[in-house]
């Protein structure tokens, strides 16, 4: 059984057919997803993340203020936050939030800010966070160190793609690393070696569909069911069989959200 540590199902790309979505998940063995609300936070696009997650005994919700919307985030849209965090046992992490200088859709100072604004309210509220970073590890990684390097620390590094030092520094921090389609890419020798070296007991598998459709479903919009595939890649990275992966990935998202065998919401 497999679990999509990171998906966007809420989404408009799925208005048409997220029911067989979710369907075609389960028959591939996708035993949960975790949708994530992002987008504008006053839109109602973190609401129907949860909404979704309450839907369905099998999908979980985070909501956060991505970097990109962080010009967007003010007091009522971290109260929208901790109200949908606070009043339904389905949605269980603070994300994504954290770094983009790639696209700079809000000015750098201002996702620096929002970023620890972000990771000190979800420290209050007591949730693992997921974080997106690009082309911004050392900002990153100074924040982290700052506001979330305390004892219990929890959370994911989510669609990772950087460097061996960023993995090393997150891992020291207790984040767990996720993978996702990128890794079946021909040319993503790189980050295929930054996997090999993440242990075992702190891997995480995801699509971060409608986006990064893995091999062998590249240039087709992407879905939970796709998720066998990236575990797949791992398992041959990490010379274990398919089975394995998935059970062990499955694990390590149950510890990191502390969900028992068979459980169907977290431990609060």
């Amino acid at each position: 059984m497999f679990v999509d540590s990171h998906a966007h199902i809420d989404g408009p790309e799925y208005d048409a057919d997220r029911d067989e979505v979710i369907e075609r998940a389960r028959t591939a063995g996708v035993k949960s997803i975790l949708t994530v609300g992002t987008g504008d936070p006053h839109s109602g696009s973190l609401e129907r993340a949860a909404s979704l997650a309450e839907a369905h005994a099998d999908i979980f919700a985070a909501v956060g203020t991505h970097p990109h919307d962080a010009k967007l985030f003010d007091d009522r849209a971290e109260q929208r936050i901790k109200d949908l965090i606070n009043q339904s046992s389905r949605v269980i992490a603070w994300g994504e939030i954290g770094l983009d200088y790639h696209y700079d859709n809000s000015p750098r100072e201002v996702q620096r800010e929002v970023f620890r604004r972000q990771l000190r309210v979800a420290r209050e509220v007591g949730v693992p966070v997921i974080i997106h970073t690009r082309e911004a590890e050392d900002d990153t990684v100074a924040i982290l160190n700052d506001e979330w390097s305390f004892t219990g620390a929890r959370g994911i590094m989510h669609c990772f793609s950087g460097s061996h030092q960023l993995a090393k520094a997150t891992l020291e921090l207790g984040f767990f690393v996720s993978f996702a389609g990128v890794l079946t890419f021909k040319k993503a020798d790189e980050l295929r070696n930054v996997a090999v070296n993440v242990p075992l007991d702190r891997l995480l598998i995801e699509t971060d569909c409608p986006y990064l459709s893995p091999v062998p479903y590249r240039g087709r919009r992407n879905e939970p069911a796709h998720v066998v595939e990236v575990a797949r890649q791992l398992s041959v990275i990490h010379q274990t069989t398919l089975e394995e992966m998935a059970r062990i990935t499955t694990n390590n998202f149950h510890r990191l959200f502390r969900l028992g065998p068979g459980q169907l919401a977290p431990f609060r």
